[in-house]
C-alpha cells in the first residue's frame, strides 16, 4: 500500500504551534490530498524573556497563544514550551531534545495534516517526528487514547508477521504507535509509524495509562 505523503515543515509543534506559531496545512506531496483546506496563518513572536540556559533551544509560549490553540482544538492542555526546529524536517527525521526538563507526566500529541507528532513532558516538547499514518480505507483514527499497552518487540499478527517494535497500543483492535521505515510513498495500515530510534526513545517515556491525542490538523469553524 503506497500513498504519497506530506513532507513535514520545519516548526517542532506538529504543524500547528512550532518556531513561529503557525497554524497550516502546509504544501501537500499527497497522491491525492488527504486534506485539501488551507489553514489561516497565525503569526506571533516568541515569549520576550529567552529561556534560562538549562532549556535553551526551546520557545516559550504565551498565554494568548495557547488560548487560541485550546479554543481551535489543537490542544487539550497546557504547554510550556516548544522545540526551536529551525530547519525543514523529511521522511525519517526527528529531534529528541530533554535537556533541563524535570521529570513529570507525558503525553503524545499527533498531528495527521502535517505528519508530526510530538512528546511532552511536564508541559515541555522533548521530541518531535515525521510520521507514516493509514491510508484511504484505512485510516488512522482521531480523538484522545490511553496507552494501552507497551510491547518492546511486538510483530503483526494480521499482516504477515510484520515487525512492530516499541509498539504503544492504542485501541483493542490494534492500532499503535510503533517504529517504522519512515519513507515518501508509504503508509500504514491504520498505525502511526515513527523512525525506529524514535520509538526506541518514546517507548522509554511514557508509561500504560499515558494519552495519545490525535487530530486531524483541521481548525474547528464557529458554530451558529
Amino acid at each position: 500500500m503506497k500513498r504519497g505523503v506530506l513532507a513535514a515543515t520545519a516548526v517542532a509543534f506538529l504543524g500547528v504551534i512550532g518556531g513561529a506559531f503557525l497554524l497550516f496545512g502546509g504544501e501537500s506531496e499527497r497522491t491525492p490530498p488527504a486534506h485539501t483546506d488551507q489553514h489561516a496563518k497565525i503569526v506571533a513572536k516568541p515569549a520576550a524573556e529567552a529561556p534560562s540556559p538549562p532549556l535553551e533551544g526551546r520557545i516559550v509560549l504565551s498565554p494568548a497563544q495557547l488560548k487560541e490553540a485550546s479554543a481551535a482544538g489543537l490542544i487539550d492542555r497546557p504547554v510550556k514550551t516548544i522545540l526551536d526546529v529551525r530547519s525543514p524536517m523529511h521522511y525519517g527525521d526527528f529531534l529528541w531534545n530533554d535537556r533541563g526538563v524535570p521529570p513529570g507526566p507525558a503525553w503524545v500529541r499527533v498531528d495527521l495534516g502535517s505528519q508530526i507528532l510530538s512528546v511532552f513532558r511536564s508541559g515541555h516538547e522533548i521530541g518531535t517526528a515525521v510520521v507514516l499514518y493509514g491510508a484511504d480505507g484505512l485510516p488512522t483514527p482521531t480523538g484522545k487514547f490511553p496507552i494501552l499497552a507497551k510491547l518492546k518487540d511486538h510483530r503483526s499478527s494480521t499482516y504477515d508477521n510484520a515487525p512492530m517494535p516499541y509498539t504503544l497500543r492504542l485501541t483493542g483492535d490494534g492500532v499503535s504507535i510503533h517504529g517504522s521505515n519512515v519513507r515518501w510513498g508509504l503508509a500504514t495500515h491504520g498505525c502511526i509509524g515513527v523512525p525506529k530510534d524514535f520509538a526506541a526513545k518514546l517507548f522509554d517515556v511514557v508509561k500504560t495509562g499515558d494519552e495519545v491525542l490525535i487530530v486531524s490538523g483541521k481548525l474547528k469553524t464557529g458554530t451558529s
